[in-house]
């Protein structure tokens, strides 16, 4: 009998030991690649002035000069207008298929809305070529503004739609798993069924609907060959929506492998690379402080 609880203490010790190492070896994978990309970037670092490279606007590799700050402008361009297009419709469609959908209007979303998170980035920048692309230069006309249609909106529009499955999935499970007593009490009490849902139930369910928003725009931080096909690849810096811009994802899947016979040009776009990880890494970071705090102010 001791022999077998001994033997049970060991296996627990041993299955506790195995899944701390998968978990350190996981978290440890960041610091890793940050590391190969430092060390892959480090000659144009010694080269030119870090101010200089993250400031400057100029990106002529033939001329020898890469300014990344065109770039950082334009990924973050694009992922606020997608941020200001999808936060508002993805908590809409979770607070209406948790709270308000019929049975089996929720069944048949459901499906369709994971459907979503499996399609292709490739088949949606085909739609966003084919439809957004025109539908943003006629908009653009509209306003007298004359554009291609490839601009920072239409990048926008196609990396909101991209994570609307994410959040929106996230969303509905939180919403749906606040307690039922949390609506019926106020309810109970007067209050309209929106009411209880939007101050109530919303509210408690916010940490884990930001925790929803945190994990959908990290990935569209690094989107990539979407985003390439319908924001126009300019280094330039958007002065509007109708402008077009060129996000680093969209540089470094352009150039990597291309003219490296450029001095320095192979450690620029690995130093974008690492500028793209640093931006997500601090994102997330700031995020998730933000949560804590919400988190603790709603624990209060």
């Amino acid at each position: 009998m001791i022999d077998r609880y001994r033997w049970r203490g060991l296996k627990d010790l041993l299955a506790g030991r195995v899944m701390l190492g998968a978990t350190i070896f996981a978290s440890s994978l960041v610091v890793f690649i940050a590391i190969g990309l430092l060390i892959k970037s480090w000659p144009i670092l010694v080269l030119k002035p870090l101010p200089e490279l993250i400031f400057s606007t100029t990106w002529s590799p033939m001329r020898g000069e890469f300014g990344f700050w065109a770039f950082i402008v334009g990924t973050f361009a694009v992922t606020a207008v997608a941020l200001v297009i999808a936060v508002p419709l993805c908590i809409l469609t979770a607070i209406y298929l948790a709270e308000y959908a019929p049975g089996p209007v929720r069944n048949a979303a459901k499906p369709v809305i994971d459907l979503l998170a499996g399609i292709p980035s490739v088949v949606y920048g085909l739609c966003g070529v084919l439809a957004v692309v025109p539908a943003v230069r006629e908009l653009a006309a509209l306003f007298g503004v004359a554009t291609s249609g490839y601009t920072v909106l239409t990048g926008g529009i196609v990396l909101a739609v991209m994570v609307f499955p994410i959040i929106i999935a996230i969303s509905d499970e939180v919403i749906r798993n606040v307690p039922n007593g949390m609506r019926e009490v106020p309810i109970a009490l007067g209050a309209t069924r929106w009411q209880a849902t939007k101050l109530i139930v919303t509210r408690s369910a916010l940490p884990g609907i930001m925790a929803a928003i945190i994990l959908g725009f990290s990935r569209a931080f690094g989107e990539t060959m979407a985003v390439l096909m319908v924001v126009g690849n300019v280094a330039m810096i958007p002065a509007s929506l109708f402008d077009p811009a060129y996000p680093l994802a969209a540089l470094i899947a352009n150039n990597y492998g291309e003219m490296m016979s450029i001095p320095m040009y192979d450690s620029a776009i690995l130093f974008a690379a690492l500028i793209l990880l640093v931006l997500v890494v601090l994102f997330n970071l700031g995020a998730s402080y933000i949560l804590i705090k919400v988190e603790n102010r709603y624990a209060a």
